[in-house]
């Protein structure tokens, strides 16, 4: 003890508090009053309190637990002294040891190993330990007591017996027999006449308890039974506590005015203290669960609307258009605004002052506020708590007995609350330097200085940088908002590079399920002061920085270890609110980070833990874009027995096969090559495996803690410190980049995180193959329904389709459905699985047909009503043209004098054109544009929901790649050359040169194969005619996967990467686009009154101009036939000119006047000439388009080359014979109108008629 109170006299303040802290966890007394060795002045050393909180369990009169969680020094407990007088044979410390805990030394005694008869800075000390009860019907005491002990003689410490005396409830004293004149007789005297209950310890009585008046009692020492003398001293304190009202509160110990206060003699701590109390002035009287949006507005719901947003933009919904990407992007850069234009507190600008102000009392800022922010909450935590874990009882209970379930819905809301509640009540200051980091976030995105902000908010990353270095925690996660602001944390890391130079770091990350004990580890493993059981449920990760000493560096290649901790995973009071999905995110996130992760397991059932693992895995395999190489050490804590070899070694047998088994089934998923656990996480079995004991050797809360659980904590360093001296780490740059990759990743993927494990994933792929069936069943027998009803609208069977028609025509092919989803959800091995999928997957096939019916319906009624439409205007078209004239005309004689002004002749034309096409077409539906490659993303995402959302966005054209490597997997080796084969595929795929040519000239022939028929398929939709159905697309899909599916089950060593599926749809999908885009253009010039309109508005608005600036009839009737004969005249030169050339390049062009071979040699002798391989590869993998290609080029160079001679001469001998057969056609109808007096009409059809004459054969 001499040894450890001359480290607590030479320690500064921040050290003293670490080694109370720790001494109040492992149930030792703790130092209350310390006199001064030189001057003998007593210090109470309050400041070494402030960290330490207290729980208890209380039992009401109603028998009912009250749990109660205290900083020991507000708590209002009895306090029971202990004093000895002159010298003794008995051990004071050792009998208060009996009274509180008869298995730990709470105090130190001579008895004790280590220990000496003599002491040099004991004498005059006192110490203090608390008593807590558990509630439980043996404890010793029924409420938190006080114990101190003063040691030494108390006749010599006059001071200190004064001020306990005063203090306490019961008064203990350790008695010799003593004269009636000795001093200390005296002393004894007085405390004996005091109102306080008094108990006399005489060593040389062999009595048992007596009381000798109201609460006085003398209890006999000599020749006792130790356990005898234990329970008649503890009844008699019982007893003295239940007559005595009396408490006492550590911190009135400070009242007294004989004694120094620590807290008072340091300037530092007093002008951090002042600070910190400034600050926490402004929360006073406030609702805490309302605090952090009042005072903190900059990480509450903008934020978390903000990270949504964000996650939505890397997740993208297959429907979603680029417009809808674009409005979300303008929606986090309003967000952003708002959050740059919020207000920033009273608070935090006090906080960002004095964090700038680079002093020395800083980091006695941040513990004042640390522990100013802990007493502040931890009253309301502790109740809300309480009341939470009531309600949650009360929830079980009504879930067992299956009754009330409009009860149990209204307490599960409760439920919800009080959880929204806790989060909202929990403050620290993890939330002020969140806060600091979203204010840092907003001005950095609007590149302004915020208003009111003191200093630039590019100096607030250097605050946070500075406060890492000293040894904080810095949130890396935030676990509210399940985002991680990469904008501040690399701001932040770029800092500590400017700071410590771009040092080398080994990252150790940690994980475990909440109250499996890992805090406590790294606490125990590196004195950390990470937060236990504070009644918090953060939910992020956080970084620390360790520097490695001098002496370590020369056998480690790093400057620092980095320690990544988690909140606890599976939180209690964050169920139902996708637990699952941010859980195995966060795992994900920080195994990756990690170059060693420590998987914190409570016992020995890995089962947790294991699930997760299992979905870090498949996350891994999936996100190849980011070079990971993360390793693993499993940490079984609170195990009964280490040392039971035999049992160990099967549980690490039953582990390994299980992670191996789980990660070959992810491999078979996401077709990757790995084989077993090892192969994406490193990890030995025999060595990555460590047992710990538990904490506590009993029950707490006063248990103490276990020296085996600290010995075993130092074998993991040295295994950590082992590992970590094989490892260059990172350095810190690289460390950014890596958060900044891992992140990115993380966002891309949408599907893995909300599985509990592999073998879910597994079942739900299979229930996406048998819902693509279904689904495709039902669009295949719409398609053939509608074929049906369309041919029965042309033949005018039918004039109006309705749903229940549909329905009823379904009705076969949705009960065979129906069926094979009863059969799937009952019948199925993995059903256990499949049946928490049963109900959603029902509302998506229901959706599917009625989205179906609903969609066919609207375009078959939509056709009807076109179909009316065309014909209405086909049978009025005389009409509405003679009317649109007159129209014209006489709006053009109202603007004849008026206006010569072409804009404004424009506006009124257009004005009038509205006005008259909206009257003829108001009843009929415009037929609508479509979007094919966004269809093709919803059918994708909806049946392959499990692909990576990535793979669109970044597809590859499957027609130019130079090697299929990249999407294939080799298969696994059997058979007696199985090991050489997997040696051989092994060489191979780290060559990344898996595929021989043979297999090369398969895969292309299957890709040109399947483009082929597609193109057929694509073709037999006649979509010109029928019009585009999103159907198409899953027909065109369901056939590509077939064809993928059979080719891998063939005779072939190789398995398809998920990845040649989705480019193969997506590339065949982008070449057929324009082929469907182009037939939909075709329907709707066919269909589309509108566009047929639309057609006629120049040549309405020409003869608008026309009449406006007094052109007469005849001139305007005139233009028009000009106009008419444009384009026909056109079209009838270039035909016959190419059935000219035609004829006369059979004939002169070398290489095209003979057959098939002849062609074909010509084709050889041009690619060798050239020596262009792109032209060769293109000849030998798509000999047709080469072909078509050649062909071509060759006509395009003899009509370049024989333009003049030959082609300039047809065209215009073609024109010639056109022109003087319209002349003839001119003068005939002239002539007739004249004979019959017709008028311009007759003339026309005159004209008309002569014109579409067969010319006279030329001589």
């Amino acid at each position: 003890m001499d040894v450890q109170m001359a480290v607590f006299h030479c320690a500064d303040g921040f050290l003293k508090q670490l080694m109370v802290t720790k001494l109040s966890q492992c149930q030792y007394a703790l130092p209350l009053l310390v006199p001064d060795p030189d001057t003998q002045q007593i210090e109470f050393p309050l400041w070494t309190f402030r960290q330490i909180n207290k729980s208890w369990k209380i039992r009401n009169t109603n028998n009912e637990f009250i749990s109660q969680t205290q900083l020991i020094y507000r708590a209002q407990t009895p306090m029971v002294c202990f004093f000895r007088f002159g010298s003794v044979s008995s051990s004071k410390s050792q009998l208060m040891n009996n009274l509180i805990n008869e298995r730990h030394n709470t105090f130190f005694h001579r008895n004790c190993p280590g220990s000496s008869r003599t002491r040099v800075l004991m004498d005059g000390v006192v110490e203090i330990a608390w008593f807590c009860p558990s509630g439980s019907y043996d404890d010793k005491f029924t409420e938190c007591v006080a114990f101190c002990n003063l040691h030494g003689d108390a006749g010599d410490q006059e001071k200190q017996l004064q001020i306990l005396t005063e203090m306490a409830s019961v008064n203990v004293v350790l008695l010799p027999r003593l004269d009636r004149n000795d001093r200390q007789a005296a002393i004894i005297q007085n405390l004996y006449k005091n109102r306080k209950p008094l108990i006399c310890l005489l060593t040389e009585d062999e009595s048992s308890v007596t009381e000798m008046r109201k609460g006085i009692y003398k209890i006999g020492l000599k020749d006792r039974n130790q356990s005898d003398v234990s329970k008649e001293l503890r009844r008699a304190i019982n007893d003295c506590l239940s007559e005595s009202s009396s408490t006492f509160r550590l911190e009135d110990v400070s009242k007294h005015s004989d004694i120094r206060v620590d807290e008072e003699d340091d300037d530092d701590g007093r002008r951090g203290r002042a600070a910190a109390q400034q600050m926490m002035s402004l929360l006073k009287k406030k609702d805490l669960t309302k605090v952090k949006e009042s005072f903190l507005p900059h990480q509450g719901k903008l934020w978390h609307q903000w990270s949504q947003k964000n996650k939505e933009l890397h997740r993208p919904r297959a429907d979603e258009t680029e417009m809808d990407i674009s409005k979300k992007h303008t929606e986090m850069k309003k967000i952003r605004e708002l959050q740059h234009e919020s207000d920033i507190s009273e608070f935090m600008k006090l906080f960002i002052k004095e964090m700038n102000s680079n002093t020395n009392h800083n980091m006695f800022v941040l513990q004042w506020l640390r522990i100013l922010l802990d007493e502040y909450t931890s009253a309301d935590l502790s109740d809300l708590h309480q009341k939470y874990h009531e309600k949650w009882s009360t929830v079980l209970k009504l879930k067992e007995y299956h009754y009330k379930p409009e009860q149990l819905k209204a307490e599960q809301i409760t439920l919800e609350k009080m959880s929204e509640e806790l989060e909202a009540a929990t403050f620290g200051l993890e939330h002020i330097m969140r806060e600091i980091g979203q204010i840092y976030e907003s001005c950095s995105f609007v590149e302004k200085n915020k208003k009111y902000l003191q200093s630039d908010f590019s100096s607030l990353p250097s605050l946070a940088a500075e406060m890492m270095i000293s040894g904080s925690p810095l949130e890396l996660m935030d676990g509210d908002a399940a985002h991680v602001p990469l904008v501040w944390i690399s701001a932040v890391l770029d800092q500590l590079i400017q700071k410590l130079r771009d040092q080398r770091v080994f990252v150790l990350s940690v994980l475990g399920i909440q109250s499996s004990g890992k805090s406590t580890m790294l606490n125990a493993m590196f004195g950390l002061q990470f937060a236990v059981s504070a009644g918090r449920t953060t939910r992020g990760a956080f970084m620390q920085l360790l520097r490695v000493s001098e002496k370590m560096k020369t056998h480690l290649r790093f400057d620092y270890i980095l320690v990544v901790d988690t909140g606890g995973l599976r939180a209690l009071e964050l169920t139902g609110r996708s637990t699952r999905h941010h859980d195995n995110e966060l795992a994900t996130f920080v195994v990756g980070l990690g170059n060693l992760t420590l998987i914190n397991i409570f016992g020995e059932n890995p089962s947790e833990m294991q699930d997760i693992l299992q979905i870090v895995v498949q996350a891994f395999m999936r996100m190849k874009k980011v070079r990971l190489n993360p390793s693993c050490v499993f940490v079984h804590q609170n195990v009964l027995d280490v040392t039971d070899e035999e049992r160990n070694m099967e549980g690490r047998r039953r582990l390994q096969e299980t992670l191996d088994e789980m990660t070959k089934l992810a491999a078979e998923d996401e077709v990757c090559a790995a084989e077993c656990f090892s192969d994406v996480i490193a990890f030995d079995v025999q060595k990555d495996v460590k047992y710990i004991p538990q904490l506590w050797e009993g029950s707490p809360p006063m248990a103490p803690p276990n020296p085996n659980y600290c010995e075993n904590i130092q074998e993991l360093k040295k295994t950590i410190m082992s590992r970590a001296s094989k490892s260059h780490g990172m350095v810190l740059n690289d460390f950014k980049y890596r958060i900044i990759d891992l992140w990115e990743a993380l966002l891309n993927e949408r599907f893995v995180f909300s599985f509990r494990n592999a073998l879910e994933i597994s079942a739900y792929r299979k229930l996406e193959t048998e819902y693509s069936k279904w689904s495709r069943s039902l669009r295949s027998a719409m398609m053939e329904t509608e074929n049906k009803l369309h041919n029965q609208i042309e033949n005018e069977v039918i004039h109006e389709v309705e749903e229940t028609d549909l329905h009823r025509e379904l009705k076969k092919t949705s009960e065979e459905v129906e069926k094979s989803m009863s059969e799937l959800f009952e019948k199925d091995r993995d059903a256990d699985k499949l049946i928490q999928w049963k109900t959603s997957f029902e509302i998506k096939i229901k959706y599917v047909l009625e989205n179906i019916v609903r969609e066919t319906k609207r375009k078959l009624n939509e056709i009807l009503q076109q179909r009316d439409m065309k014909k209405k205007i086909d049978a009025q078209r005389t009409q509405h043209v003679n009317t649109l004239y007159e129209k014209s005309k006489e709006l053009a004689f109202k603007l004849r004098y008026k206006t010569h002004d072409e804009e404004t002749l424009k506006k009124e034309f257009d004005l009038f054109w509205k006005q008259w096409i909206r009257m003829i077409i108001r009843d009929t539906p415009p037929i609508r544009d479509i979007d094919v490659m966004r269809d093709v993303r919803e059918i994708l995402s909806d049946v392959y929901e499990s692909l990576p959302v990535d793979h669109w966005r970044e597809s590859r054209d499957i027609f130019t790649v130079s090697s299929y490597s990249d999407y294939v997997k080799l298969k696994k080796p059997s058979g007696i050359t199985g090991a050489f084969t997997k040696v051989y595929r092994s060489a191979k795929e780290v060559s990344h040169d898996i595929l021989s040519k043979e297999d090369e000239s398969q895969i292309r022939s299957l890709v040109t194969d399947v483009v082929q028929q597609t193109d057929r398929m694509i073709q037999s939709f006649n979509i010109s005619e029928m019009d585009y159905n999103i159907s198409c697309i899953q027909l065109l899909t369901d056939y590509i996967m077939t064809r993928v599916t059979e080719h891998q089950e063939g005779q072939v060593n190789y398995v398809f990467k998920n990845e040649f599926f989705m480019h193969l749809v997506l590339s065949i999908c982008k070449r057929a686009n324009k082929k469907i885009t182009d037939q939909h253009r075709l329907f709707r010039e066919d269909n589309d009154p509108v566009l047929y309109l639309e057609k006629k508005r120049e040549e309405y608005y020409s003869i608008f101009q026309k009449y406006c600036h007094g052109t007469t009839s005849a001139t305007i009737f005139g233009e028009i036939i000009c106009e008419k004969l444009k384009e026909p005249i056109e079209q009838s030169v270039y035909k016959k000119t190419a059935r000219d050339l035609a004829d006369e390049m059979r004939s002169n062009c070398e290489s095209l006047n003979g057959n098939r071979s002849y062609l074909e040699k010509h084709i050889l002798k041009t690619l060798a000439e050239e020596e262009d391989f792109n032209k060769y590869m293109n000849y030998i993998h798509n000999p047709r388009e080469h072909f078509k290609s050649f062909i071509r080029d060759e006509v395009s160079r003899y009509i370049t080359d024989k333009f003049s001679a030959s082609v300039l001469h047809k065209m215009k001998r073609n024109i010639e014979l056109l022109q003087q057969k319209i002349m003839e056609a001119a003068y005939e109808s002239t002539k007739h109108v004249q004979v019959n007096r017709g008028d311009a009409g007759v003339s026309a059809v005159g004209f008309s008629v002569r014109s579409v004459e067969p010319p006279a054969p030329t001589p």
